[in-house]
This record gives structure tokens, sequence and C-alpha cells, in this order.
């Protein structure tokens, strides 16, 4: 039906928190819902730092996605800001989407405590297993009906973001789900994170893929300029932040080579990402108390004293 007199057609509008322990899959599955990559991915735990949005339109629905940083017991400061913005989102949200790691031979323990706490809550959720390309069906079956015996649970789908298998339904449900209501956003938004803190997390994620054990935990990256041509392209500066002078040597590696090769992976993905050729520039620079600053905190909406 159209012309003078015609109906709207119903919109729909809503937050759908995406939680789950570490290393669950969550960034990997808003990427697949959005379309595009919003949020870094590596294949260490505790990647994410803060609640990233991802904004998707399914039909007359605008999904916005909340990234949430793993919830699991934290120890460091830093830890405990972001078990709290991830709960923080859920507690925001208006669907609750936990997301469990179905390749597991058990259910991990942090799991487990998060279904629990949303018990507590009264809060019901959908719950997603994740990973059932590598997944055992006889395993997968058994830990569907332990998590959905604890009563929270309104819908379960098993999928994988990583092949798309399930998301289908996975997404339709979610935007049948969120309340009606006006579109937040403009049509065409992906994400809310500033491109300068995006630009950030392109680095970040190179030197998490790069680097190993604890180092990557004891950095971050902060663009400091940002500085557009008449020719179209970008001239752009990134300090990586490192907490002790020994780091320095394992970040540049033998001959500069390391430092090269993540700016050299972090400046072709930004030049996808912003469609225009980029000059990247890379320093590192010690900084012993960064992660006791609060300044690091609030450019990503963290509780410094969470």
């Amino acid at each position: 039906m159209s012309g003078p007199g015609a109906l709207e057609p119903l919109r729909r509008c809503g937050y759908v928190a995406v939680i789950g322990a570490p290393n669950a899959g969550k960034s990997t599955l808003v990427n697949a819902i959005v379309g595009t990559k919003v949020a870094i991915v590596t294949p260490k735990v505790q990647t994410t730092r803060s609640r990233v949005l991802g904004i998707t339109v399914l039909g007359d629905s605008q999904v916005i996605c909340i990234d949430t940083p793993g919830i699991f017991q934290p120890k460091r400061r830093l830890e405990r800001a972001m078990v709290a913005a991830a709960w923080q989102g859920a507690g925001d949200a208006d669907v609750v989407l936990v997301l469990v790691d179905a390749a597991r031979p058990t259910i991990d323990p942090d799991a487990m405590g998060i279904v629990e706490r949303l018990k507590d809550a009264g809060r019901d959720a959908i719950l997603a297993l994740n990973k059932v390309d590598v997944a055992r069906r006889t395993g997968l079956l058994a830990m569907s009906a332990r998590l959905n015996g604890e009563g929270i649970f309104t819908d379960t789908f098993m999928i994988s973001a990583l092949t798309g298998d399930g998301l289908a339904d996975l997404k339709a449900c979610l935007a049948g789900r969120v309340p009606a209501g006006p579109w937040l956003y403009p049509e065409d938004d992906l994400t809310d994170l500033p491109m300068r803190l995006m630009a950030a997390e392109v680095t970040r994620e190179k030197l998490f893929l790069h680097l190993h054990q604890e180092l990557p935990y004891a950095l971050t990256v902060e663009t400091e300029t940002w500085e557009p041509f008449e020719d179209g392209s970008l001239r752009l500066g990134q300090v990586i932040h490192i907490q002790r002078d020994n780091q320095k040597a394992i970040v540049l590696g033998k001959g500069g080579r390391m430092i090269k090769r993540i700016g050299s992976e972090a400046r072709a993905e930004l030049e996808d990402l912003l469609d225009c050729r980029v000059h990247l520039k890379l320093f590192v620079r010690v900084r012993e108390g960064w992660i006791d600053d609060p300044d690091q905190y609030r450019p990503w909406g963290l509780d410094y004293n969470a």
C-alpha cells in the first residue's frame, strides 16, 4: 500500500548486549551481524577493552549491538574497569545475548558465573552456542541442556560467528526482539566509535597479533595527530605507550622489523577502512603509569574507580 494515508512500516530499534567469557567470539559475532569490521579480533583473551557499538539495519529494525569486554574474575584496575563496562552494557540493553564457546569440552566457569548473575537479577536472555563448526554435536546438546536448565534463556541458537552458520535465524530473532521505536542512528552508520579511536584499535590489534605473553596487555595506542591533505590522503601519528623501558626493544624488533611489520599491516587496513591513502607514523614511548592514569580510561568510557 502506498500513497496518501498509507501506513508507515513499524520501525524498531534497540540495544543488544553481547556478553560472554573471554574469547567466546563476541567481537567476531558483532562484526558478522553488522557485516563489516567494527571491533578488533585476535586469538588472545581480553582483547576488547571497552564497549563498542556495532549498528546494523535488519528489515525495519535497527539493531545496535554492544560488543563488551569478556567477563571474568578481574584482578587489576584495567580488568575491573573492563568487566564493569561489560555489566553496564548488559544493564543498559533491551536484549541480552549470552555467547558461549561450544568448542570447549565443558562450560567455561566464567560463562556459568554470567548465567548465575543474570538469574539472580531476574534477567531473561538469548543463548548462542558459538563455534559449532568445530564443536562435537553430542557436546553441543549436553551444553544446551545444562544451560537451558537455568531457566533464563528464551531462545537458543547454535551458530558459528566465523563461518556464518545459524546467523540468519539469530539476526531475525534480534530484529523482532528490539522494541518498537524510531531509529537512533542514520541508516548508514556502522559504529559510534570516533575514527581516532578506531584507528588506534586497528594498530592495537596488530600489536596483539604479533607480540606474545603479557606484553600486549601492558600497552595501549593513542592517535596523537590526524592531518588530512589536499590530495585526499591522511597523515596519522600514533604513540604506543608501554610500561617499561625493556619492552621497547620487543615492540621495535631486531633492526626495527617488528614495528615496520605492524605499521605496514595497520596502514593497509586503515586505507581500506578510510578509503584513502594513509601515511602512518608509529612512535614507542615508555609511560610507566599509563595503566593507572584516569585520562587513559576516559576516552573509552571506562570507570577508573570500578
